[in-house]
């Protein structure tokens, strides 16, 4: 069967998808579960696999849920914990203090804050706590989704400590090494990285501009771009703020620290500076009254109403959990700090290995190495005794996380599954590429010379079917470098477009499903998910046209 074919297999169940959440409308609930029995009955049909591989692939989609779901439920339960002890009212204080314009505390939130979670922990972690923390200040629960969604993509790239580019391009170090002509892989990594972040850089600056825009088009009052835009000079700042660490930690240390140290001294920058009134705005911009918002624009979870907070504790107590959870991340992530060997060792790893006998589909939870248990529900308990909760508040605080739990628990264990699904068709007797691969490869063939254009859109793809940049990158990263072989490029061609892989993975975090139904169960918007999906579409293209044409220009001038 030509790989054309296959590739219109394989797009059948994200069309499926796509059209019952986006088109109909429907909740991913139920529209995760048709996609999910699509793609097994095509890999049953056409790629051949067994009832055995199926139900193996499906456990494993089960078990990997599971440990998305853990992460899910802890940041809801710091989310409740703060709220119940009166933490978030003393944050939301604080934040009106600093400013209390929401396009500034968008920023300072839903960007800076949101980067040095996610070079912290990857995962999906900054979604799923930023976006609640937004809810608290009185951001509409859909407009903190797709912010936190959207701008968790410039710092994905070296999220989780540098994860998606140390273990997602593993399988080319060799060939790399060789073709460069050296002996250290942390040369070839370091590469990568380097050519990512002038990928990334336009978009560093584009995006904050865009998405404040984009905010009070869609969810201001007026309905106006130029009220978002009019922030401008204070995106830029942010921006630099951010891109300066970034982009020396790249290109002078490796792709380890970039994103953690860009946010955490970005964010410290940025809070004085904007104490000090630099490039402030001199309006204040508010969402209307909640009465006058959209049913679409809330769900189980609703914003904070209040205009006046009490200051129950100090800010630093207040912020405490937070940066507690920062704090155990660096600890636990960072090798220097030798505690990464004892959290990721195997005997505390949960999980099924060759799964009712299949060799290769395996699957385990790291129960101490995920951030659902640590940093997020220690992180919670601990709160307990540090804000001297009583028991009737613990207790409101984790009975209501656990109910929050019961919607996301389908879409996700469907959604997930459909991943193993994809991945698994691989495994197949008949030589077919996978799912993934079939349309990669049909997407690569059609382009062309054209291909350093759309490389970034395959990473995205990558990340949009898996939902992490780093298993897109283990996906795709030998056939970015094939590609890049057969167009007959040099050294720098192959490190360009393997470049541009990394950086569509992390773009593709904004639209990929399974970190769409992970936000909204954080927001409490489960049934919203083709909501979310039609505002986040937009700004991934936007983010693939100057990432095309860095690639190209890197490429055919260099």
């Amino acid at each position: 069967m030509s790989v054309e074919l296959l590739a219109l297999f394989a797009i059948c169940p994200i069309l499926v998808a796509l059209v019952l959440m986006v088109g109909l409308r429907w909740p991913s609930t139920r529209a995760m579960p048709l996609a999910f029995l699509t793609g097994a009955a095509l890999a049953m049909g056409v790629w051949k696999l067994s009832t055995l591989q199926i139900s193996a692939l499906f456990v494993q989609g089960v078990i990997t849920a599971i440990g998305v779901l853990i992460i899910v439920f802890g940041a809801l339960l710091i989310y409740y914990t703060m709220q119940e002890s009166g933490a978030m009212e003393t944050i939301q204080a604080g934040m009106k203090r600093v400013s209390p314009d929401r396009r500034i505390q968008a920023i300072i939130i839903g960007f800076m804050f949101a980067a040095f979670i996610e070079g912290a922990a990857g995962f999906g972690t900054p979604a799923a706590l930023a976006a609640p923390l937004l809810l608290g200040l009185g951001f509409p629960p859909l407009c903190a989704a797709v912010i936190c969604l959207v701008f968790n993509s410039v710092p994905v790239t070296f999220g989780a400590v540098g994860t998606p580019v140390l273990v997602g391009f593993k399988s080319i170090q060799d060939v790399a090494m060789q073709m460069a002509g050296v002996t250290d892989p942390a040369i070839v990594y370091k590469t990568i990285g380097e050519y990512a972040t002038l990928m990334h850089l336009p978009m560093a600056y584009i995006l904050p501009i865009f998405m404040l825009g984009f905010m009070t088009r869609f969810f201001g009052k007026n309905k106006s771009w130029a009220e978002g835009f009019a922030c401008w000079k204070y995106c830029l700042m942010a921006s630099t703020c951010f891109v300066i660490p970034y982009l020396l930690l790249a290109w002078f240390v490796g792709p380890e620290l970039p994103s953690m140290l860009g946010g955490i001294i970005g964010l410290g920058v940025l809070v004085w500076l904007t104490k000090q009134g630099v490039a402030v705005p001199q309006s204040n911009w508010q969402f209307a009254d909640q009465s006058e918002w959209e049913a679409e624009w809330t769900g189980e979870m609703q914003a904070s109403s209040a205009t006046e907070y009490k200051e129950n504790m100090s800010q630093t107590m207040a912020w405490m959990p937070y940066i507690l959870c920062g704090i155990i991340l660096v600890l636990t992530r960072v090798p220097a700090f030798h505690l990464k060997p004892i959290v990721t060792d195997p005997m505390f790893t949960v999980g099924m290995t060759d799964i009712f006998g299949v060799k290769g589909v395996s699957a385990g939870i790291q129960t101490l190495n995920l951030p659902g248990t640590i940093p997020f529900i220690l992180v919670s308990i601990i709160t307990i005794f540090m804000h001297r909760m009583n028991a009737s508040a613990t207790s409101a605080a984790w009975s209501t996380a656990i109910a929050k739990m019961k919607a996301p628990t389908i879409a996700l264990i469907a959604a997930v599954a459909l991943v193993s699904i994809f991945k698994g068709t691989g495994m197949n007797a008949l030589g077919y590429d996978s799912m993934p691969m079939a349309m990669a490869k049909t997407i690569a063939a059609a382009a062309g010379n054209a291909w350093p254009a759309l490389a970034s859109l395959a990473g995205g793809l990558g990340a949009f079917i898996t939902g992490s940049n780093t298993v897109s990158d283990m996906l795709f990263a030998n056939f970015q470098w094939d590609t890049a072989t057969a167009l007959g490029y040099d050294l720098v061609g192959h490190y360009v477009i393997v470049a541009a892989q990394a950086v569509g993975g992390a773009m593709g975090n904004m639209i990929c499903v399974h970190n769409i139904v992970a936000a909204c169960a954080v927001c409490g918007l489960i049934g919203k998910e083709g909501a979310i999906l039609r505002r986040t579409f937009w700004p991934f293209m936007l983010y693939s046209i100057p990432v095309g044409i860095v690639a190209s220009y890197l490429i055919f001038r260099i």
